[in-house]
C-alpha cells in the first residue's frame, strides 16, 4: 500500500484561486449588465404600449369630431347645397379613421405581449398601462453622459477580467516549476515475513517542457484586454451618442409641434369646420385639414415615444436615471 502527495510550489493553487475569484467578479458585473439591459428593454416595452394607448386616443377623438360632420352633411344635402357624394366622401374618412385605430389596436396588443414575455408570461395579464409621456425636458449634456458610461457593469467587468486573466498568465509561467511527489508506503516481504516502510520522493525534470506555448497564449490574451475593453467602450458610447442624437432630435420636434403645427392645426380645423356649414368652405378643404391636424397629433405622440425610449437606452447605459431639465408638458 503506498499514499503519495503532490506538493506544489510557486504559489500555483494561490494563483488558481484568485483566477477563480477574479471568473466569479467577472460573472457578477455580467449579470449587473444584463439586468440593466432587461430593465431597459421593459421601460421601452412598457413605453411603446402608452404610446399604443394614446394613439387609440387620437383615432377615437377625429372619429368622435366626424358626429356633428355626418348629419351636416346630410342636411346640406336634402338642401341641395352638395350633391350625396359628399356625404359618402365624408364616411368614407371617417371609416378609414377606424381602420387606422384597428391596427393601431393591433400594435398595442402586440406591444403588451412583448412586455408580458419580459415579466416572464406568455400572454398579457395586465390591465391597461398607466403613465405620462407628455412631460419632455432638456437632458444633461452629452459629454456627462459619456463620463457616466465608465460606471456601466459592461465597462466594470474588465477590471475583474484583467485580473482574471493576470492570474491566468503567472499559472502558465509557474507551470514550468517542477512539483515534487512525496509518497509513503508499507510492504510486507512474504519471503520473510518481514514489513518495511517506504519513502520516496519525485521530481520531474521539465527538460523539453517549459510550457512556452501557454505563456505566449496568456501574455497575447492579457495584451489585447485594454484593446477589447476600448472597442466595448466605444459601441457603448455609440450607442448613447445615437440614442442621444434621437432624443434631440425629437424634442426640437415636439417644440415646433406644440408651439406653432397643432395650434394652427386645431384652430383651422374649427375654423373651417364652421365656415363650412355657411357654405365658405369645401368639404375636400375640411377633410384635408382634419387629416393634417390627426398626423400632426400621431407625429407628436411618435416624437415623445422616441424621447421616452432614447432615455431609457441611455439610463439603461449610464446605469444610473439622470435629471431633465423641465421644460413643458401638455
Amino acid at each position: 500500500m503506498q499514499l503519495s502527495q503532490l506538493v506544489e510550489l510557486g504559489g500555483k493553487r494561490e494563483a488558481r484561486v484568485a483566477a477563480g475569484e477574479a471568473g466569479i467578479d467577472t460573472a457578477v458585473w455580467q449579470r449587473r449588465a444584463t439586468r440593466l439591459e432587461v430593465l431597459s428593454e421593459t421601460a421601452t416595452a412598457f413605453i411603446t404600449i402608452i404610446s399604443a394607448q394614446r394613439r387609440i386616443e387620437i383615432f377615437d377623438e377625429q372619429i368622435a369630431s366626424f358626429d356633428p360632420l355626418i348629419p351636416l352633411l346630410q342636411k346640406r344635402v336634402q338642401e341641395g347645397a352638395s350633391s350625396p357624394a359628399e356625404t359618402l366622401r365624408g364616411q368614407i374618412a371617417a371609416d378609414l379613421f377606424r381602420v387606422e385605430r384597428e391596427r393601431a389596436k393591433t400594435q398595442l396588443a402586440l406591444a403588451r405581449r412583448d412586455l408580458a414575455i419580459l415579466m416572464g408570461d406568455s400572454s398579457p395579464r395586465f390591465g391597461n398601462a398607466v403613465g405620462r409621456l407628455a412631460t419632455v425636458g432638456q437632458p444633461p449634456s452629452f459629454q456627462s453622459i459619456v463620463h457616466a458610461i465608465e460606471a456601466n457593469p459592461q465597462l466594470l467587468r474588465w477590471t475583474a477580467v484583467t485580473a482574471q486573466r493576470n492570474a491566468e498568465l503567472l499559472i502558465a509561467r509557474l507551470k514550468a516549476i517542477p512539483d515534487p511527489r512525496i509518497s509513503a508506503g508499507w510492504r510486507h516481504f512474504q519471503d520473510t515475513n518481514d514489513n518495511a516502510v517506504r519513502l520516496g520522493v519525485s521530481i520531474p525534470l521539465p527538460v523539453f517542457d517549459q510550457n512556452t506555448g501557454n505563456i505566449i497564449a496568456a501574455r497575447e490574451t492579457l495584451a489585447k484586454t485594454e484593446a477589447e475593453r476600448a472597442i466595448n467602450k466605444l459601441v457603448l458610447i455609440s450607442i448613447v451618442g445615437r440614442a442621444y442624437d434621437a432624443l434631440t432630435g425629437a424634442l426640437a420636434e415636439i417644440k415646433l409641434l406644440r408651439s406653432s403645427v397643432i395650434p394652427n392645426a386645431r384652430s383651422a380645423s374649427e375654423t373651417i369646420f364652421s365656415g363650412y356649414s355657411q357654405g365658405r368652405f369645401t368639404l375636400l378643404e375640411l377633410l384635408d385639414v382634419r387629416g393634417s391636424l390627426l398626423q400632426a397629433l400621431l407625429r407628436e405622440q411618435e416624437a415623445l415615444q422616441n424621447f421616452h425610449i432614447a432615455i431609457a437606452t441611455i439610463e439603461g447605459l449610464a446605469g444610473n436615471p439622470f435629471t431633465l431639465t423641465r421644460e413643458s408638458s401638455r
